[in-house]
């Protein structure tokens, strides 16, 4: 099913696609009813794959070889880190947390 959350760790080729085994047939079409309500967003497939990137230098890597293992340009990199940020923050609020994270309580 196509899943822009889906990263596959070590080959690009299978990102953006979630594999699903059901029980029965009527499992099978609830999860593929789920998976068409649920919309494909470029920027957060692009997220993931900026993260994988960085998980596999320790989080440390250029811009040059960001954008070669990724196979984004530099707006989508902007654009994945900015869906990242704005996850990051989203997630935050819905648990109370300040958006500067636990530093911020001091």
């Amino acid at each position: 099913m196509r899943d822009s959350s889906a990263i596959h760790p070590r080959d690009p080729r299978l990102d953006g696609k979630h594999m699903v085994v059901a029980c029965s047939r009527e499992h099978l079409s609830q999860l593929i009813e789920d998976y068409k309500r649920r919309p494909f967003n470029d920027a957060e497939l692009w997220a993931g794959k900026i993260a994988r990137a960085m998980f596999w230098h320790s989080g440390e890597v250029s811009e040059e070889q960001l954008a070669e293992e990724t196979g984004l340009t530099p707006e989508q990199i902007e654009r994945g880190v900015t869906w990242q940020n704005n996850e990051i923050q989203r997630r935050r609020r819905q648990s109370g947390e300040p958006d500067g994270g636990p530093e911020e309580r001091g």
